[in-house]
């Protein structure tokens, strides 16, 4: 029996950027009991990414690690440039920068978060191409964009 396609999920970032949005994201993921993988397609992004969630409220953190973490299996959330380095055994994907997983399936992970930055031309392209890949792939795809307050509405 083949298992489930993931639900894929573009959020697509104008009002405000990724340090601000991500940790929300991530922060429902966690509250909701799930674990995450968080992709970067720019290895020179990860400590910008571990301060944003260490850093995002006054009043809280989300916990988290990266490699060399010698605590990996027991974060909830990993940073990571490799959607199969998941050792957390997270069951939710975030692909930002434009990170892409090489295996389109994505064994192993029930949700797929792609955030990307509407302001950016390029970005957007290669949003558009990713949906298009997903969508082949068989998954089900929605399609959040960013109101001028931050707050997510569904479009598709």
């Amino acid at each position: 029996m083949t298992p489930p396609m993931a639900e894929v999920s573009f959020y697509h970032l104008e009002a405000r950027p990724l340090e601000w949005a991500l940790p929300r994201l991530l922060a429902r993921v966690v509250d909701s009991g799930r674990r995450a993988v968080v992709v970067s397609a720019i290895p020179e992004r990860l400590p910008f990414l571990d301060s944003a969630l260490w850093t995002y409220d006054d009043q809280s953190f989300l916990p988290h690690g990266l490699a060399p973490d010698d605590f990996a299996a027991d974060e909830p959330i990993w940073l990571t440039c490799d959607a199969a380095d998941r050792p957390n055994g997270a069951d939710v994907l975030v692909l930002v920068d434009g990170a892409r997983p090489d295996d389109l399936s994505l064994p192993g992970y029930a949700r797929c978060l792609d955030m990307f930055d509407g302001g950016d031309e390029v970005a957007l392209a290669a949003a558009r191409q990713r949906w298009r890949d997903f969508k082949e792939a068989g998954h089900t795809l929605t399609y959040w964009q960013q109101s001028p307050e931050g707050r997510w509405e569904r479009k598709a």
